[in-house]
């Protein structure tokens, strides 16, 4: 689980902005753990936006990683100019293993461990937010190098994503993090928790070599998909979706409507202690008593669980109007 400390850091970093559809709020706070190992990213450009909550677990330079340049590699595809949103998300997330071999990802994820100041974009382990257009010109050139031969980290990151457009919703999951939507009052789940338990995914473990000892893959890792985790991808006869552990993400794609209340991303640490529809519960009780600081206080208020829970606190709140939404994310490593 981690080191933790005697008493939690609560300092916040925090962003706010802005586009003609969309209101956003950040903020990050470490809280009980000794370093932090998550980061969020948002992106708004034009009519879309991107919003993105990174869970480390083994070290924090995959999910800051992933923060970077996951955003930008949606925006490069071909589906993305086509406008398949959906399937733009899903070659990003494999593109993120990719670009973390050999030199030149060795070179980024070591610098990536280092702290990095607000005017290259990143807040230490916390929030990544391009500036410019977030299209980043380049091409990924191979390097040679020492490192040549490095085959990726071995910590890694769950990641869960929502890209808005119009009125069109892609949510893009590997790993136990999850994306809930309330519609009309009624929880409904956007993404499904990679789980050791599930059977297609114990199916794909066994297949791959791989076997589950105490809920745990290999006895060690407690989800079955994620971003990086280089030991559990070695197998040469398989395709990176058959790998032990996959980075390969569930996909939805959803029409957003005027019964649709806001928009939840969240870590397994909310999730381990409140269901999908008594947090919406929670949310609908408090969203309507304040206006202006109105995400700011459902995070002040769902702060009790940091009492019970010893284990990150990463949470995205985004309240659709119509024809308008306001979104807010917050992260909180901690609990």
């Amino acid at each position: 689980m981690g080191i933790y400390l005697s008493t939690p850091k609560t300092e916040k970093l925090s962003e706010n902005g802005e586009n003609d559809r969309l209101k956003f709020g950040l903020s990050s706070m470490q809280g009980w753990r000794a370093s932090m190992e998550d980061a969020v990213s948002f992106l708004i450009l034009g009519e879309t936006a991107f919003f993105g909550v990174f869970d480390g677990h083994g070290g924090k330079v995959v999910a800051k990683f992933c923060a970077k340049y996951l955003h930008s590699q949606v925006l490069k595809t071909e589906a993305y100019t086509a406008g398949d949103l959906g399937s733009a998300v899903h070659r990003a997330f494999f593109r993120m293993d990719e670009m973390m071999r050999g030199q030149r990802g060795w070179r980024e994820l070591s610098a990536l461990g280092d702290k990095m100041n607000k005017f290259s974009g990143m807040i230490e382990g916390l929030i990544w937010s391009p500036r410019g257009n977030g299209n980043q010109q380049d091409d990924w050139a191979l390097e040679e190098g020492p490192h040549s031969d490095f085959a990726g980290p071995t910590c890694g990151c769950t990641a869960c994503v929502a890209v808005v457009r119009d009125n069109q919703l892609v949510v893009g999951n590997a790993g136990d993090s999850r994306c809930v939507i309330s519609r009309g009052g009624q929880a409904y789940n956007l993404s499904r928790d990679h789980k050791p338990e599930l059977a297609a995914e114990r199916e794909r473990i066994l297949k791959a070599g791989g076997f589950i000892h105490m809920g745990r893959i290999n006895g060690s890792l407690n989800l079955t998909r994620a971003i990086g985790d280089v030991e559990f991808k070695q197998n040469k006869y398989l395709p990176p979706e058959k790998q032990i552990v996959t980075a390969n993400p569930d996909i939805n794609v959803v029409e957003l409507c005027d019964d649709d209340d806001f928009l939840v991303v969240a870590c397994d640490g909310i999730w381990d202690c409140m269901s999908s529809q008594q947090l919406v519960d929670f949310i609908h009780e408090h969203i309507n008593k304040v206006s202006a600081g109105v995400f700011s206080k459902l995070t002040a208020e769902l702060k009790f669980l940091m009492i019970v829970l010893p284990d990150n606190f990463n949470l995205c709140i985004g309240k659709i109007v119509r024809r308008r939404a306001y979104l807010h994310i917050t992260e909180e490593n901690g609990s």
